[in-house]
């Protein structure tokens, strides 16, 4: 198949190998060198990396920012831009700017509402949704015209992703809304964490027999759980969130300084179950503050060595 970006992640995904992605959060400062060290930690060991806008409408420095720090460092960066912050002059703008630097991944979000970060009086903007978003970065490298009909007289070179949680309720419509950003231009899905294997499956049996898997490339969110006290945090407080009473269940019955490295183990069952499952194309690994267990998620799992491409 054909790739039509400059994106190594593509390629990776056309060639039918499994992807990795990773996640790193930028830090509340100017200094670069935490997210150079985050990048340097696990580059032999995902394809790219994904570099949150702004995560928990927390004040960060800037994504498209941090992306270049990465892209000098040789690292294959994953641009993410919420619509939370920005009107469509600012979202046309950054994403020129993102690929006049060369970066050729991006991930259209929505954003957490301001209401939940440090700044809970800003006022948002969403000007466009997350599905304008993706319809607009299509738009732009496709027609290679700005929203206002313009043209682009060197129109922007991006593979472009979108989020999907198969958890939030109502379920029934989670693989409707998928075909949605799917028809709106996502070319890449990285989903909400998954836990619950079993309404993972289910869902991507839906995706299946729409054949939604043959039109987009599908990558299950994995985030290991450090303790039970983070497993009881995410199913009672994180919306969208669904932790099975058995995972809590198995953590608890850990001694407490050995909960951490259980979590990893469930994290590396969970992939070598969902590696079976039809449609899944790859990992997105969210260690958020814990980058350095990447590695060994992605060894334990079977996904290393990665390949090499051009």
């Amino acid at each position: 198949m054909e790739t039509k970006t400059n994106s190594k992640l593509e390629k990776i995904f056309k060639s039918g190998v499994m992807a990795v992605t990773s996640e790193c959060g930028p830090p509340r400062s100017s200094d670069p060198a935490h997210i150079i060290t985050k990048g340097n930690l696990i580059k032999n060991h995902v394809d790219a990396i994904n570099i949150t806008d702004n995560q928990t409408a927390v004040t960060r420095l800037c994504s498209l920012a941090a992306c270049i720090h990465l892209k000098l460092q040789g690292l294959e960066p994953v641009l993410q831009m919420v619509v939370r912050d920005r009107n469509r002059i600012a979202l046309q703008a950054d994403i020129l700017g993102a690929a006049s630097f060369g970066i050729n991944n991006m991930l259209c979000l929505s954003g957490d509402h301001q209401s939940f970060g440090d700044h809970p009086k800003a006022q948002n903007v969403f000007d466009l949704d997350s599905m304008q978003l993706i319809q607009t970065v299509r738009h732009m490298r496709d027609e290679g015209k700005f929203l206002s009909g313009e043209e682009i007289k060197v129109p922007p070179n991006l593979f472009v992703g979108a989020a999907a949680n198969p958890f939030a309720d109502p379920f029934k419509i989670r693989v409707p809304r998928l075909a949605k950003k799917i028809a709106a231009g996502a070319e890449f899905i990285q989903t909400q964490c998954v836990y619950n294997l079993d309404k993972f499956e289910l869902w991507m049996k839906g995706v299946v027999e729409r054949g939604l898997h043959e039109q987009v490339f599908i990558m299950p969110g994995i985030t290991p759980m450090r303790s039970v006290g983070m497993a009881k945090y995410m199913a009672r407080a994180v919306p969208g969130m669904d932790v099975p009473e058995e995972l809590i269940k198995r953590l608890s019955g850990v001694p407490k300084d050995k909960q951490a490295e259980e979590g990893i183990t469930i994290a590396v069952e969970s992939i070598q179950r969902l590696k079976e499952c039809k449609g899944v194309s790859g990992f997105h690994i969210m260690a958020i503050e814990w980058e350095d267990k990447v590695p060994e998620i992605v060894e334990r799992s079977g996904l290393y060595p990665r390949p090499v491409v051009d």
